[in-house]
Parts: C-alpha cells; sequence; structure tokens
C-alpha cells in the first residue's frame, strides 16, 4: 500500500509540469463555440439547424461552471453529462476512484487509463477534488432548509436596436424595431431551477393588439433533480432527448463536426426548457423515478397550442418561426393544439444498457399539409405515435450504441460503433437507415438532411495524436436519399470528405487547417426539375490563436470556397477575419473587436464568420457579394453581482444599394445595430 500511494506521489508531482495551469479562457467553453460553429457552417441550406436557439445549451455549459462535480462521489450520470468523456473514460475514472480510493488532488486525473491531456484540460472547468467521509442521504427537510439559505437568483434582460429600417415598419409590421427579453432564474445547487422568460421580437407591439398583456412570448419552467429516488420532475416547459433521437429529441449537439469521433451522443432524458426558443419544447409535466439501481422510469404529458394555417377546418401548414409582427403573423397564433404523452424505461448494468422510448401525439383537428413532389410522404393526418428500442455495450476498447424506432408510417435506425486501439486515437463508424415514410415530428438525429427520413448512409471518423502537439482528423461520410429533396426531383447520393490537422507549438499558440469537400446533386436552375447535375464544393480554412495569458488573444481566419455545377463555371468567395480579445489590467473590462472583409460569386459560394455574442448566444452571419464587417464587445464586470455587455456591429456592402428583399428590405448598403445585456445576482 505504502508503495502504491508513494508511486501516486511522484506521478502527481510529475503531472504538475505536464497538464498546464486553467486559463481565463475556459477550453471547454472554446470547444463548444467551435462545434456550434462547424454546426452551422458546414450543413445545407435545407438543413434547419442555422435557425435553432442554442442559448438552452449554452446556459448548461455555464451552469456546469457554476457547480462543479466532486470527482470523489461522482456518478455515471453525472460524468456522462460531459460529451467529451468517452464510455471507457467514465469506466477507468471510476475503477481508480474504486480500487486507489479518494482521490487527493486534481491532478491524479493524469493517472487515469485513457484520459489524455486534451479530455483533461475540458475537463478541469467542471470538477474538483474534495475528501468526503461520509455523504448524508438525501432528506426533503434538509433540502428545504438549504435552499433557503444558499439560494441564487439571477435576472437577465436584452435589447437590440437596429440603426436602420426595413420595409415592413412602413405598413406592415405592428410594433417597434426593437428586440427585448427578460429572464428570471432560481437555482439551488443542481437539484432546483426555476424561472421565468419573457420575450418580444423585432416588429411585435408590445401592451397592444395581440399582445394586450405585454410581451409576444411567456414561458415558466421548475426542474427538481436528484431528490432520492425521484430523479427528475420537470412542470411547465421542458425539453425531451432519449436514445439516439429517432423517437424524441431536442438536443442540437447531433450533426456532422471535426469532433464527431470524440463526442458521445447521450440520452438527456429530461432538462429545462430556459431559452427564448418558441417552438423546440413541451410544455406540461414531466419526471423520471428510479425503481432500483438499475432500472428508471420516465413518463411526461404536454399540452400545447401552435401556431399554423387552417384551410376550412383543416391545419395546412406548421408555423415555427414564432414571429408575430404582421396581422398575417398574428393571425397564425394558437390556432390549434398538439397533446404528446409518452415515457421511456432504462436498465442499466455494469456494461449494458436498454431502453425503451414511446410518444403518443395528436392534433386536435386534421393535419393536412399539400403533399406534392419531395414532401409526398410527409407526415399527415390526426393522430400519431413513435416508439423505439435503443441500447448500448462497452467491451475493453469496444463501444456500440444504437436504436431502432418505428411509426405510424416507416422505420429508421442508427447504429455507431467507437474503437480505441491506443491511447489518443478514436475511430467511429456510424450507420444511418431513415425509409422515405419515416414519421416523426419529434425526431433529431446524426445525418446529412435536417429531418430522421428519406436518408441512409455510412460515415467513418478517425481522430489521432500521434505526434506532440499535433492532432489529426478525417472523415468520410457516404450517403443518399432514395426519394426526392428540396432542388433534387429524383432520387439521388453523394459523399461529404472533412479532413484537419491542429497544430499547437505552445500552449498559447495554435493553428488549423481544415478542407471539406461535398459532392451533391441538385436541379438545374430553370430547368423546372427536367436537368439534375452534381454539384461540387470545397471549403478551405486557416485559422490562428495566440494568447497572451488572459490579458490579450488573437485569432485570424481565412476562408475560401469553390463552387461548381457539373460542366459549368465554378463561383469562389473568400473572406478575411481578425479577431482580437483584451482585458484592462486596470478594471474588470474583457473587449473583443473583430473585423472581416469577403466577396463571393453567388449565394452559393457564401461565407460565415462567427462572432462572440451576448450570454447564451451564439452568431454566425453569412455573407454574399463583396464588403466588410466589424463589430465591438465590451464585457464589463465590476463585481460577483452586476455584468453589463455591449456590441455594436455594422455590415457594409460595396456591390449594392439595398440589402434584403420584401418586408425585410434596407435601402441602403449599410446594416448596423447594438445589443445591450444586463445579469444581476444576488
Amino acid at each position: 500500500m505504502k508503495t502504491t500511494q508513494l508511486i501516486r506521489l511522484i506521478s502527481i508531482i510529475n503531472s504538475l509540469f505536464i497538464i498546464p495551469a486553467c486559463s481565463a479562457q475556459n477550453p471547454a467553453e472554446s470547444l463548444l463555440e467551435d462545434i456550434l460553429e462547424d454546426l452551422s457552417v458546414n450543413n445545407d441550406i435545407d438543413n434547419s439547424v442555422n435557425t435553432l436557439n442554442w442559448e438552452n445549451e449554452l446556459e448548461e455549459l455555464s451552469g456546469r461552471l457554476k457547480e462543479p462535480v466532486n470527482l470523489n462521489i461522482a456518478t455515471r450520470e453525472q460524468l456522462e453529462q460531459f460529451p467529451f468523456l468517452s464510455d471507457i473514460q467514465i469506466e477507468h475514472l471510476l475503477a481508480y476512484i474504486y480500487i486507489h480510493g479518494q482521490m487527493k488532488t486534481i491532478y491524479e486525473l493524469q493517472l487515469v487509463e485513457d484520459m489524455d491531456k486534451q479530455t483533461i484540460q475540458y475537463l478541469l472547468p467542471f470538477v474538483y477534488v474534495e475528501a468526503i467521509n461520509n455523504e448524508p442521504a438525501f432528506q426533503w427537510k434538509t433540502m428545504l432548509k438549504s435552499a433557503a439559505k444558499y439560494d441564487k437568483h439571477e435576472v437577465l434582460t436584452r435589447m437590440d436596436i437596429p440603426f436602420y429600417k426595413r420595409k415592413g415598419y412602413e405598413h406592415t409590421y405592428l410594433g417597434p424595431s426593437v428586440y427585448n427579453s427578460v429572464k428570471y432564474g432560481f437555482r439551488y445547487s443542481d437539484r432546483l431551477y426555476a424561472g421565468v422568460v419573457a420575450e418580444k421580437d423585432a416588429g411585435e407591439p408590445f401592451g397592444a393588439l395581440h399582445n394586450r398583456y405585454g410581451y409576444d412570448y411567456y414561458s415558466f419552467y421548475l426542474l427538481l433533480k436528484n431528490c432520492g429516488r425521484l430523479k427528475t420532475l420537470a412542470v411547465g416547459n421542458y425539453r425531451l432527448s432519449f436514445g439516439q433521437g429517432l423517437v424524441v429529441s431536442t438536443d442540437y449537439l447531433m450533426g456532422k463536426t471535426i469532433y464527431a469521433s470524440s463526442f458521445n451522443n447521450r440520452s438527456g432524458g429530461i432538462k429545462k426548457h430556459s431559452s427564448t426558443d418558441e417552438y423546440n419544447y413541451f410544455r406540461g409535466v414531466a419526471a423520471t423515478v428510479s425503481i432500483d439501481n438499475h432500472w428508471d422510469v420516465s413518463a411526461f404529458y404536454s399540452h400545447r397550442k401552435k401556431d399554423g394555417v387552417l384551410t376550412d377546418g383543416e391545419i395546412t401548414s406548421i408555423y415555427k418561426t414564432g414571429l408575430h409582427r404582421s396581422r398575417k403573423e398574428a393571425d397564425k397564433r394558437n390556432l390549434f393544439t398538439l397533446q404528446s404523452a409518452g415515457g421511456n424505461i432504462t436498465y442499466q448494468q455494469n456494461r449494458i444498457k436498454l431502453g425503451i422510448t414511446g410518444i403518443y401525439y395528436v392534433f386536435n383537428r386534421p393535419y393536412e399539409p399539400e403533399l406534392t413532389g419531395y414532401s409526398k410522404y410527409n407526415l399527415h393526418g390526426n393522430n400519431f405515435y413513435n416508439l423505439g428500442v435503443d441500447y448500448a455495450y462497452r467491451w475493453h476498447r469496444f463501444s456500440f450504441q444504437g436504436e431502432t424506432a418505428m411509426g405510424k408510417q416507416g422505420w429508421a435506425s442508427l447504429n455507431r460503433l467507437q474503437y480505441s486501439p491506443v491511447q489518443n486515437t478514436r475511430l467511429m463508424l456510424i450507420h444511418r437507415f431513415y425509409s422515405y415514410n419515416y414519421w416523426a415530428m419529434f425526431a433529431h438525429s446524426f445525418g446529412e438532411g435536417s429531418t430522421t427520413q428519406n436518408e441512409q448512409g455510412y460515415y467513418f471518423g478517425l481522430e489521432t495524436s500521434p505526434f506532440a502537439r499535433w492532432r489529426f482528423f478525417a472523415s468520410f461520410d457516404l450517403f443518399s436519399f432514395p426519394w426526392k429533396k428540396y432542388r433534387v426531383n429524383k432520387a439521388s447520393r453523394g459523399a461529404d470528405v472533412l479532413l484537419q490537422s491542429t497544430f499547437t507549438p505552445q500552449n498559447n499558440i495554435s493553428m488549423d487547417l481544415k478542407y471539406r469537400y461535398k459532392r451533391k446533386e441538385r436541379d438545374w436552375t430553370g430547368s423546372k426539375g427536367a436537368l439534375t447535375l452534381p454539384v461540387f464544393h470545397h471549403r478551405l480554412r486557416y485559422r490562428l490563436n495566440y494568447s497572451l495569458k488572459e490579458v490579450f488573444s488573437s485569432r485570424t481566419t481565412l476562408d475560401y470556397n469553390h463552387f461548381h455545377f457539373q460542366d459549368r463555371a465554378a463561383n469562389i468567395g473568400y473572406q478575411v477575419t481578425q479577431m482580437i480579445s483584451s482585458q484592462l489590467p486596470w478594471a474588470r473590462l474583457f473587449a473583443d473587436v473583430q473585423g472581416s472583409y469577403f466577396y463571393t460569386d453567388s449565394y452559393d459560394s457564401r461565407v460565415y464568420a462567427s462572432e462572440k455574442g451576448l450570454l447564451y448566444t451564439f452568431y454566425t452571419p453569412s455573407f454574399q457579394g463583396c464588403g466588410f464587417r466589424y463589430s465591438i464587445r465590451l464585457r464589463y464586470e465590476p463585481n460577483k453581482h452586476w455584468l453589463f455587455i455591449t456590441k455594436f456591429g455594422e455590415t457594409v456592402y460595396l456591390d449594392r444599394n439595398e440589402i434584403g428583399s420584401g418586408n425585410d428590405l434596407i435601402r441602403g448598403n449599410k446594416k448596423a445595430d447594438v445589443q445591450m445585456q444586463l445579469r444581476i445576482k444576488f
């Protein structure tokens, strides 16, 4: 025993020189920003990922930072909330504590088998080590007393003011062009969350017309977690994710990114919905109860009014934007109801995990959209169901996950195999089959398209770090669509190749080179579907990051796009972006300045530039044509109670005198706005 302790002590001392100190720039936050940027940029126009609201994901990450996990008492479920931890790493971490006893210092992570340096850097901000003698059993009375004494409140308000006028404000839009939202949240440790959200989009009236009660959107949530056998209880607005998402999922970190091989998709179960997203949530009650150490049972019920269009008593379309700026948009508000009910049963023991998920949903009116062309096999009717079986198994360095589901029409299956032959190397193989007539309104999973329908394919990913300071990633995806798709008037197929190398010569310098090639098919414009040609899209990006402790950081990005139809002239696009962040040494003031120059031949060769936004927001605008954009973001945090952020941005086009079209038309070549956000914690 003394020999083992001596070895641990020597290894810990050595690891002090191996693991760098955690800087003010959280590696996990930067990682999430990279993933969101990847999902935004690398999905096609028919993929709805760019319209999704990332508030929930960013807020949950912030919440995990506020309530780090003590590794000495961490459960498997708590460790599984970190998607950058593989099943093998979690197993070895738990085994290490079981065999060697409680950790004495966080640097013992270096001694855990298969725990590489990069993963440790991601994990450090979310965990800590503290000796525990006896963990008291949960008691409701103790919790209520502690909540009254150690509760935390947060008020967050945001206002966006544009310095331009869209055409819609002349005669169509009913409210001012200012955007405003207010959020109040209450939190006790990681057990109790409650809050309200109110929002008014730009162009919506406030306290008048159809919004005579003030804001256009109100939301309430209450979430109780880890209270004895009651693992989760949600009342109000909530989100659901089970299995691989083929039955129900409101999680968005499931697309193709350079981190696909290292990020693990685990069902999130029941979560609070605290964002301003007005579409992707359930409203009602949901709960998960732990029967014993192996069995969990979940059940939920939701009753929601939804926006849409009614024709002769039938629902002909569902309106998903949540915008009610004009009389026409306001007339679509809350025209029908959707009720949902279902549940999940999960069994987990050692290396095996099995689950069954079911959902039944019914409209109060028949849903009969126009079904022609590519939408011929889309969902329609009055009541629907989905039932899926998910499964997972781990054996040594192999990990297998999957789910197979059926619905009122069609079926779907997704299976992924991960293998880590040696430390710092991961392989992933994903096969998905989504039949052309699979009906699943609440499904969201891995794929090329935005829906789990009409797609099949094989994806292979490799991530490795064979040399110090080098990281390589490669992926190949071969996919096909058995039925027509938007702008493709026949069955089609394609390929997606992604290569990236990252070099970190020093802890404060890194650079990466990324190349992406995608081949798909698309109807030639003006042919009315009679001519379908292959299209080829090449993207090349170089990025250089530099930081000087927490005082200064710089990011330089060069983008090049090349797009062309077969036997047709190519369209190109390029962009140069520079971002500089700095902290004034004499004040708690942080500044981010970013500028971009872009040029593209067409919309197909458009470019993207991600920017730092307000709290719990992520902004990746696209540009086409010729022009430049710059933004300035200031963050002032005088103490732990107050935080103020303001951001000014302007886009200037050099090749036009008007921006946009229809009601969104801006007369002029400039588009500028300011965003302000205030947070108060008490």
